[in-house]
């Protein structure tokens, strides 16, 4: 079974969310889908609650509570209840039941696997680089501030570019808009770090799962992403995405950080080889959470 949630800030209901909703509903091994709206309104129940259908749950804090401690709110039922797989998503994806569907039957035939990421196109057709490196403070701030002809190689390497995008591949850093998680694993890793209010926390908990399960690239399947890159459009989203860097760094280390280095090195050398040993989970060293 699987449960579903999305974290929601002062939606398009009508042009995006609830023709999402309507596509989920139609999921064959869905249990649960979870709304979780960190507006400053509740939304109306003739909104969220249209189809009338029992699997759909509005949960509303009262306040901005952030993307990971939303979603850990829809995990934690997950782990209660038993729920084998949870997918994290964003209000801005378009994909297909049956799509869905398929990827939880390949977990179930991957038990290795703990995180998996589809392939994610733009609106357009175009591939989002979403397979990353755990990153530098170089790679996060020096892509966002230089110019682009200083940092061109450094981005293509950070986003493992030279892969093609084209196979499977483990990953230490996956897109949080779309995750699917075996509830096992994200319940062993801790869930989300709740000291991120945004951005990090998809890097920090893809590293965790990252340490005794696959975290796979799945090109198999394609979705579709908006990508609204918010914190380039506002100084106030811009000053987020700073200060939870910062924590992030803080946490796992700003210039000596050794696991970084070992995981980089492996998935740089594996990423053009499917089957490198690297794609079999092993345990490794945990970071203090």
């Amino acid at each position: 079974m699987l449960n579903v949630s999305i974290v929601l800030y002062n939606p398009d209901w009508e042009n995006e969310v609830l023709p999402l909703v309507g596509e989920l509903l139609k999921v064959q091994c869905l249990n649960k889908l979870y709304l979780v709206d960190n507006s400053e309104k509740r939304a109306e129940e003739s909104v969220w609650g249209r189809w009338k259908d029992g699997r759909v749950q509005y949960v509303f804090p009262g306040k901005n509570t952030g993307y990971g401690r939303g979603h850990n709110m829809a995990l934690r039922e997950s782990v209660h209840d038993g729920i084998r797989y949870h997918l994290v998503m964003n209000a801005d994806i378009a994909v297909r039941a049956e799509d869905i569907d398929r990827l939880c039957r390949f977990m179930e035939n991957r038990p290795d696997v703990g995180q998996l990421m589809p392939k994610v196109v733009y609106p357009n057709g175009e591939l989002q680089y979403l397979c990353k490196l755990l990153p530098t403070p170089m790679d996060v701030f020096g892509r966002r501030f230089l110019p682009q002809r200083w940092t061109k190689t450094r981005n293509a390497r950070y986003e493992l570019r030279d892969s093609g995008y084209n196979t499977p591949m483990n990953v230490p850093y996956l897109s949080g808009c779309f995750m699917l998680l075996r509830t096992e694993a994200a319940q062993k890793a801790g869930l989300f770090d709740e000291r991120y209010f945004m951005y990090p926390e998809d890097i920090d908990l893809t590293r965790r799962i990252h340490h005794r399960y696959v975290t796979l690239y799945y090109p198999e399947v394609t979705i579709v992403h908006k990508h609204k890159k918010g914190s380039y459009h506002s100084m106030n989203l811009l000053w987020i995405h700073i200060v939870n860097m910062c924590r992030y760094f803080n946490k796992w280390g700003w210039f000596f950080d050794r696991e970084r280095k070992e995981v980089n090195r492996t998935t740089l050398s594996s990423t053009d080889k499917p089957d490198s040993p690297h794609t079999q989970a092993k345990d490794k060293p945990h970071a203090t959470i």
